[in-house]
């Protein structure tokens, strides 16, 4: 992989992220695990280019992006659709996912990545906020969102370096 700069990056994020989905992944002292995405942002904040995902409590990715300092974002191109479906559907709390899938692990020391993937991102966290029910301006979106009430965690990571398939 080659590393660009985030201005270099010319994918439309919409696709990227709605509709080929991403791989959110994290390491903790215990390993690595990952999730698949199909909701976050990119943008400039606070002076830097940054990314937002949302993380449900009950995903075990939560755990890793809670107990480290950065986390990574890889997108995959549409060969990679069943895996990430597998992905998106066990959880690694019960089953060596990432090696079922065929994914090779590497690490930038600050946080894991696959080797398949066509575009990688590392995230630094700079901010993590539950979202609230009380804070929905249109009670649709909170009800056809949350019927269990599981809101999701807000994460704000600076981009600090990215890499495209060489």
């Amino acid at each position: 992989m080659k590393e660009i700069t985030i201005s270099a990056y010319d994918s439309n994020v919409f696709d990227a992220i709605g509709k080929q989905w991403m791989l959110i992944s994290a390491k903790n002292a215990t390993g690595v695990n990952t999730m698949t995405a199909s909701w976050g942002g990119f943008g400039v904040l606070w002076k830097r280019d940054v990314a937002t995902i949302y993380v449900r409590p009950q995903r075990y990715t939560k755990e890793f992006i809670d107990q480290s300092n950065y986390f990574s974002l890889c997108f995959f191109d549409k060969s990679w659709k069943k895996q990430l479906s597998y992905l998106g559907s066990v959880s690694g709390r019960d089953e060596p996912k990432i090696q079922r899938a065929g994914l090779t692990i590497c690490d930038q020391d600050v946080a894991p990545y696959f080797a398949e993937a066509s575009c990688v991102m590392l995230c630094r966290k700079l901010y993590a906020q539950e979202l609230k029910k009380e804070c929905f301006l249109d009670p649709a979106v909170y009800e056809q969102n949350y019927p269990l009430n599981d809101l999701h965690t807000m994460y704000i990571g600076e981009i600090v370096k990215m890499y495209v398939k060489e």
